[in-house]
């Protein structure tokens, strides 16, 4: 009986063994070579990018990229001792670019969301932001966002983001249109192409600010967290990202850039990523 249990010992050891390795394995997948590893042995790290969205990431006059966003990439090479570059592409594009390799991470407003997560991996949220309504100042009806779902509506949406997804779901009788920047999708509004536009808050309120003749719904249709986007299951560079935004948030650093791009202006007239209301 004893000589059958050691011999039974044995094989369950190695099937432990076995499934622990594989775990390992699988471990090893997920955190090998991790994405910190790869920047660190590079001495660069490549961000993708979608600007025109203000005023988390655009260029200026010069065609630097600068914003809330760009300062946040900007700090996570410094406290990696590594170049920054960074890569532009249509909001819709950056999570294959990010797939096949062309970059190392996706810092651009891009918020945390469970179909999303299928493909990529996020950090903690370092932004909180939400989804609202910005129609003609002409209009004097609209109280809430609700108003606006009627037939006979055309809403506008940005391709690829979250406001898209969110309208085409909320909204039942309004017709839906699609633009490919928000600056475009608000002036067709002004031109009276379109009746409203969703948006994220902070994009819509600067450009209703700086260029007038609109207005902004304030009740929210969503809620939403913004990212770091790594490749999918990579938890070393996730852990890592967490670990320096934890430092990074609240301190004089991320204060001196979100006052500068959320409670000033002084920015907007330098910035190319902007269209101006006729």
């Amino acid at each position: 009986m004893k000589k059958f249990f050691f011999a039974f010992m044995v094989i369950l050891s190695v099937i432990l063994t076995a499934c622990g390795g594989s775990g390992t394995d699988n471990r090893g997948s997920d955190s090998g070579t991790s994405t910190i590893e790869k920047v660190k042995k590079n001495k660069k790290i490549v961000i993708g990018t979608a600007p025109g969205y203000a005023p988390f990431e655009m260029t200026d006059l010069k065609g630097n990229y600068v914003g809330y966003d760009i300062d946040t990439a900007k700090a996570i090479g410094k406290a990696l001792g590594v170049k920054v570059e960074f890569k532009e592409y249509s909001f819709d594009g950056l999570i294959a670019a990010l797939q096949v390799g062309e970059i190392d991470m996706i810092i651009s407003g891009m918020t945390i969301t469970g179909p999303r997560a299928l493909s990529v991996s996020f950090a903690n949220p370092y932004y909180k932001t939400k989804q609202v309504a910005l129609v003609p100042s002409s209009d004097t009806t609209t109280k809430e966002w609700t108003d606006l779902d009627k037939k006979g509506n055309k809403i506008a949406t940005v391709i690829g983001t979250t406001g898209q997804l969110i309208t085409k779901n909320t909204f039942k009788h309004a017709e839906i249109k699609d633009y490919k920047e928000m600056p475009a999708a608000a002036l067709a509004m002004i031109s009276g192409q379109i009746d409203g536009v969703v948006y994220d808050e902070s994009a819509v309120r600067i450009w209703s600010k700086e260029n007038g003749k609109s207005r902004v719904i304030d009740n929210q249709i969503s809620a939403e967290n913004l990212g770091i986007a790594v490749k999918h299951n990579d938890l070393k560079t996730v852990q890592w990202l967490n670990s320096i935004l934890y430092s990074y948030i609240d301190g004089p650093d991320e204060l001196k850039s979100r006052k500068y791009w959320f409670e000033s202006d002084e920015w907007y007239n330098n910035i190319n990523n902007k269209v101006e209301a006729e």
